[in-house]
């Protein structure tokens, strides 16, 4: 009997043919776990997404919150070929609270993960405490970071806009105050100094309406010798962050400038 497969269902040999090109586009080998680490004394849990042969990228939130904030984002970069870690700072999320915090032990947390898991020059992003947090970790140890992009940072508490310096102030009175806001109100203690001695590429932005000062946003980044600035229009200090498409575009579009 004659076949006439070939002639009857031609259809068929280009679909599977199609499909075989496809296949290695779907790797199965791509990760979506929550995972913890013991680092620098303390337990820390973490996001990893993506496919373990693509560059790192390292994802820091704001201070009170949860490696969730930025669940957007993670899904930008996963798609767009990256392997994202997204932690839960110290204390904070899913990990056990403290009863005491500082900028330092978080940098260096941050940078004991990184020599942990072998990850070589990983691009950090860091959004609000999370931009500080990064920052401080390439102040203390020098050319760890492939890249650094901030969304709202501050080198010290006076850095925000007069009007909510007043308020820190006046939280400074008070006999008691949660740990993390105290931290936030004392710390970090950077200097233009430190900034001048990050060597990789650096991205600091801000809202347009951003609690952070204008002029100390800009300052960070004229100090740090590849430091470019970008003012997010019309948005605060979260808007443009917290489970948004804003900032995931912002650093995809600079990722790919740096060659990274």
């Amino acid at each position: 009997m004659k076949d006439t497969t070939k002639t009857k269902y031609p259809f068929l040999l280009l679909f599977a043919s199609i499909w075989l090109c496809l296949i290695p586009a779907f790797r199965s080998d791509d990760l979506n776990e929550i995972r913890d680490i013991d680092v620098n004394g303390v337990n820390i849990v973490y996001q990893i997404q993506g496919n373990e042969d693509d560059k790192p990228v390292i994802l820091l939130h704001g201070n009170s919150g949860e490696h969730d904030h930025l669940s957007v984002m993670v899904n930008q970069l996963d798609s767009a070929g990256y392997l994202v870690y997204a932690l839960d700072s110290r204390g904070q999320g899913a990990n056990a609270p403290l009863d005491e915090y500082h900028y330092v032990d978080m940098a260096n947390d941050l940078y004991e993960f990184i020599e942990k898991l072998d990850l070589y020059h990983p691009a950090i992003f860091g959004w609000s405490d999370g931009g500080n947090i990064a920052l401080q970790m390439e102040v203390l140890h020098p050319q760890t970071a492939g890249a650094i992009i901030t969304a709202g940072a501050n080198l010290y508490p006076e850095g925000v806009v007069a009007s909510f310096w007043e308020e820190f102030k006046k939280e400074l009175e008070k006999d008691s105050l949660p740990p993390l806001t105290k931290m936030m109100l004392l710390e970090p203690q950077m200097t233009a100094n430190d900034m001048q001695g990050i060597q990789c590429p650096a991205l600091i932005t801000a809202g347009e309406h951003d609690l952070i000062d204008p002029a100390h946003t800009q300052m960070i980044a004229h100090n740090i010798p590849q430091g470019e600035m970008y003012i997010v229009p019309n948005e605060d200090h979260g808007s443009f962050v917290y489970k948004s498409p804003i900032i995931g575009e912002i650093v995809l579009k600079y990722l790919k400038k740096i060659g990274y």
